[in-house]
């Protein structure tokens, strides 16, 4: 068996992210593999305003963009992952994550799992919908429920 080539990294910025992103980043270093971060931010729907609503700004998804971009460029640095290319991408977390890894040739994608219990387990997870439907290795790293 070849080493990975090629790791990509799907983070959200929930608690425990730093651990997922140290395995990450050991697998990296330890097989020689390129390490890809992306981060996925759903599509904003604007709807029309209604008397009493407020209106999100025209900018709104924009602005978003530019927070999240900060955000995961300050991850980056803080977990020494400078090497590594990163992304901030719009569209369904899963399908974008899957496209994604096949556009760029990933051989591993490494996720987060909460695994959580119960209703949310039966409502389906980001990491178990990318591991069905990914094109390469999965490795869900379990993040502690605290």
């Amino acid at each position: 068996m070849n080493a990975y080539q090629h790791i990509l990294l799907a983070v959200d910025f929930m608690p425990g992210v730093e651990n997922v992103c140290r395995r990450a980043h050991e697998l990296a270093e330890c097989t020689g593999a390129q390490l890809s971060v992306i981060h996925v931010v759903e599509p904003v729907v604007m709807a029309p305003p209604y008397e009493g609503v407020p209106s999100l700004p025209v900018d709104f998804e924009e602005q978003m963009l530019k927070s999240t971009q900060d955000s995961l460029k300050q991850l980056v640095e803080k977990e020494a992952m400078q090497d590594a290319g990163w992304s901030v991408e719009v569209g369904s977390v899963k399908w974008t994550i899957i496209e994604y890894a096949k556009e760029q040739n990933v051989d591993l994608i490494v996720i987060g799992s909460h695994g959580r219990h119960g209703l949310e387990r039966l409502l389906g997870s980001t990491a178990n919908a990318v591991l069905h439907a990914a094109p390469c290795d999965v490795l869900a790293v379990h993040i502690e429920n605290r």
